[in-house]
């Protein structure tokens, strides 16, 4: 099936049809015609607004509130951001300052958020699966900015995004993920994103970081990053996140830096134009060399700056004005409105 990109800017009352998601919720679940609808969304977002800031009123009257019960730099502000330049209000949650310190319950505090009007929630929560029961208890848009070890899906897209916006289609291209794969939200979002659009995927790390199991989703696993630098055309570089662990995963950073960083000597073994990606926040001299974050090849601010366009796009998707809403579904759970 193909589904046509809208026109967001020509026609801003025409959330296609074919979007059918009430929320979005994981990449899991979408479809491959669903990821690219969204992508090309994304890209008419960032060349309407392009080197002007250009603030658009498609959704304006809606009122965006970001509930982050984890820190954030990026996500936070470029949800923010994004929904501004759509002509949204935004709120944003403190839990500290909140009746949560009172002993209210977390869908209370939510559904107290419901009632004062807003069209929406992006929520980051240190719980996998609290978007998705966000979504059982409001009659608003959930957007899921991180769950835990879950999953981060418009992460997800903007690495996706700004991997198809240097080499085109995906089909076929070779993505290696390295690094703390066992905690990331962010390397899951993007395995099930990339194998939906054709990728080959490799998941690349440490043994007690990366397990065989990863091999049921569809990817291959690695322990040696020297060997699989040779044959990616994207290398996406993910933190080791300490937070999530009880228990040191290897000797030192010293020793992890030395077997899984990517240093210049190792660019010089990788094919031509390789491609850099890091989520963020990157460990300098950990995950990536300084050399290597700023080289040519190197997207990690393409991907910050994708980002505001990414998530322009599913705040449209899930808060713009459609037609008929009996069709609209949780997009996570497949249950109807």
């Amino acid at each position: 099936m193909s589904i046509s990109p809208p026109s967001p800017l020509d026609s801003p009352d025409a959330v296609p049809a074919s979007w059918t998601h009430r929320h979005l919720l994981d990449l899991e679940r979408l479809t491959p015609e669903e990821i690219r609808l969204l992508l090309d969304t994304a890209a008419r977002f960032k060349e309407a607004t392009h080197g002007c800031r250009r603030k658009l009123s498609v959704l304006g009257g809606r009122t965006i509130c970001n509930l982050f019960f984890e820190n954030s730099t990026r996500t936070k502000t470029s949800f923010s951001l994004a929904a501004r330049r759509l002509g949204a209000d935004v709120v944003d949650f403190s839990a500290s300052g909140s009746s949560l310190s009172k002993g209210e319950s977390f869908i209370d505090t939510a559904k107290n958020l419901e009632a004062m009007g807003i069209d929406a929630v992006v929520v980051r929560h240190t719980t996998p699966g609290t978007p998705h029961l966000l979504a059982q208890h409001l009659n608003v848009g959930i957007i899921n900015a991180g769950d835990g070890p879950h999953e981060h899906p418009t992460q997800g897209l903007l690495d996706i995004f700004s991997i198809r916006e240097r080499l085109g289609d995906l089909a076929g291209v070779t993505v290696g993920l390295v690094g703390d794969i066992a905690h990331s939200r962010t390397a899951r979002s993007n395995i099930h994103g990339l194998l939906k659009l054709g990728a080959r995927v490799i998941v690349c790390g440490p043994p007690t970081l990366v397990s065989p199991r990863w091999r049921e989703l569809g990817v291959e696993v690695s322990h040696d990053l020297d060997a699989i630098v040779p044959v990616c055309d994207v290398l996406n570089l993910l933190r080791i996140q300490f937070e999530r662990q009880n228990t040191r995963p290897f000797p030192s950073v010293r020793e992890y830096a030395h077997l899984y960083a990517m240093t210049a000597e190792r660019m010089e073994r990788a094919r031509p134009g390789l491609l850099i990606l890091a989520p963020g926040p990157i460990n300098r001299g950990v995950e990536v060399t300084a050399e290597v974050a700023d080289c040519p090849q190197s997207l990690i601010l393409d991907q910050v700056a994708n980002g505001l366009a990414v998530r322009m796009a599913v705040l449209w998707l899930v808060c713009g004005p459609r037609g008929d809403a009996s069709t609209m579904t949780n997009g996570g759970d497949g249950r109807g409105i």
